[in-house]
């Protein structure tokens, strides 16, 4: 009988596994819901025209789009290590946050924790932005039924900078073999999402290949679930 005691605590344990699970599960479509529809606060995109004022509101709520969109990937990710692929969807970040009140309030109810703000990057020899890059391009995809390591176009959240023509912003393209034959100098390709040659690595891009660690969340983050 002593033998039988393991297996039975076990089969015990099960049904409370798959409600944990299930529960899970709920806990974080509630969150992503949450996330597509936050009301930003009043006056967050009149002060991103002030920093791009060539913008027009349908431009600016757009960028609000994207910006849920990187919120998500975020949560579907795992709440790991993410990086800001667009400098204009940057620049709303960087003003959400300036709303500290509401932006401490968001992060909780949407993932338990706080985002905290990193710059815009592209890859890089840098791997552990590179990580971040690939996760969210990968979440990014996943959402907008794009194959991530053929895909055949962008994600809004890495398309918005060439979209609205802000010139400081990263560029991206699809196709690589055009990019390649130089047809765009200052674009980058979301081909190489997937390619080790950067950093020698793939991290972020659904397995690991080094022992750096997940990374925790997003640039930091406050505990809580």
């Amino acid at each position: 009988m002593g033998m039988l005691d393991p297996i039975l605590v076990l089969l015990a344990l099960i049904p409370s596994l798959i409600l944990l699970v299930l529960w899970t599960r709920w806990r974080r479509l509630v969150r992503a819901e949450f996330i597509r529809t936050y009301p930003y606060p009043p006056g967050l995109y009149e002060r991103l025209a002030h920093r791009r004022p060539g913008l027009s509101i349908k431009d600016r709520q757009l960028v609000g789009r994207a910006l849920r969109q990187f919120f998500l990937a975020y949560l579907n990710g795992g709440r790991q290590f993410v990086s800001m692929p667009s400098q204009v969807v940057d620049d709303l970040w960087h003003e959400f946050i300036l709303y500290t009140r509401h932006y401490q309030d968001f992060c909780r109810k949407a993932f338990g924790r706080t985002l905290h703000h990193t710059p815009a990057v592209v890859l890089s020899p840098d791997r552990r932005g590179n990580e971040g890059l690939r996760r969210v391009w990968r979440q990014c995809c996943r959402e907008e039924n794009i194959d991530p390591a053929n895909p055949s176009r962008l994600p809004l959240l890495f398309a918005l900078d060439a979209k609205l023509g802000i010139a400081d912003g990263f560029h991206y393209t699809p196709d690589c073999s055009a990019l390649r034959r130089g047809g765009d100098g200052g674009a980058h390709c979301g081909g190489d999402f997937s390619s080790s040659s950067y950093d020698g690595c793939t991290d972020g891009f659904g397995e690991s290949c080094s022992d750096s660690g997940d990374g925790g969340d997003g640039g930091g983050g406050c505990g809580g679930d």
